[in-house]
């Protein structure tokens, strides 16, 4: 049986590895719980490319059913094709679409399937999957076929914890708390992202990044993906650490000063905008097209436009 190992990519702790194998060898799905941006999606990536497999997403929202995941019976389409005499509409298979579970259970090669963020979905629907992931099997009574897996798929389920999941859930899962990543294993999760980058710079980065991490009432902390979208940043605008130190500095006393018990990550993010405009405008841009993800050109030229006012002024 084939074994993860990590990748060049993926930066994973040997109780992460020993998780994923167990699991594996023991045909259970694997819980992956972890506050957002630890890396939990991109878990399943990684083991998909580390595997040479194919890579399934189900992505749970609160309207999601258990039932989207292993088909869908398009009535609509079926009612349409009737009204205007199509044929073959009493052959009701051609109007069962497989949902991601199902499609996992047909494929001819072992495939790896992420049921990402499960805690999103209603209480009851980790209960109504028991019988599928046990099994590796369901029935469609429109047809009255059984759909059974091919080749038992490896199965990589996430939470952010929002809320608690059934025991009977959790008793069929092999579980693992991803934390977040102390100031070292950040460091080498930087530098796979960006093997090049001066030391001085993750260094302050690191430093800045865990100073604000560490700063009381944070509603929202910044995760790992942050850090790596402000190096994108500050790689691109050519920021010196001197003056990202005291930049963040400069931060740091304003939110201590401010007294609000609850402090945004969007809070953060704004002041760092504001900050970084009065040190580096090429930086500020940069950034704020990274931060903000501006959605057209338009809402892009618009923020350049204030930027030249407020300087002509």
């Amino acid at each position: 049986m084939q074994q993860f190992h990590g990748s060049d990519e993926y930066i994973a702790s040997d109780e992460l590895i020993r998780s994923v194998n167990i699991a594996a060898a023991l045909k259970k799905p694997l819980l992956i719980k972890g506050e957002p941006g630890t890396g939990k999606t991109m878990l399943a990536e990684a083991i998909a490319r580390s595997l040479d497999m194919e890579l399934l997403i189900w992505n749970i929202k609160s309207t999601t059913r258990a039932q989207d995941g292993l088909y869908v019976y398009d009535t609509v389409q079926r009612l349409y094709d009737s009204q205007f005499g199509a044929d073959g509409v009493d052959d009701i298979a051609r109007y069962i679409r497989l949902g991601k579970m199902g499609e996992a259970f047909e494929k001819e090669k072992q495939t790896v399937l992420l049921i990402d963020e499960i805690d999103k979905a209603d209480l009851e629907f980790p209960n109504d999957l028991l019988w599928e992931l046990d099994k590796m099997e369901f029935y469609i009574p429109e047809t009255g076929k059984t759909v059974k897996a091919k080749h038992r798929p490896i199965v990589i389920i996430t939470s952010n914890a929002e809320k608690e999941l059934p025991d009977a859930f959790l008793r069929r899962c092999i579980f693992h708390y991803i934390a977040f990543p102390e100031q070292p294993m950040m460091e080498k999760i930087i530098k796979a992202h960006y093997p090049d980058l001066d030391q001085k710079l993750i260094d302050g980065v690191l430093d800045a990044f865990y100073r604000v991490r560490d700063l009381r009432g944070l509603q929202k902390k910044p995760s790992t993906s942050e850090v790596l979208d402000w190096i994108q940043a500050l790689v691109i605008g050519g920021v010196p650490v001197e003056k990202l130190e005291k930049l963040v500095t400069d931060i740091e006393t304003e939110l201590q000063n401010s007294m609000q018990r609850e402090v945004t990550s969007e809070t953060i993010g704004e002041l760092a905008l504001a900050a970084l405009r009065e040190v580096d405008e090429v930086a500020y841009v940069r950034f704020a097209s990274v931060y903000r993800r501006f959605k057209d050109i338009d809402s892009f030229l618009e923020e350049l436009e204030k930027l030249r006012d407020s300087h002509e002024n």
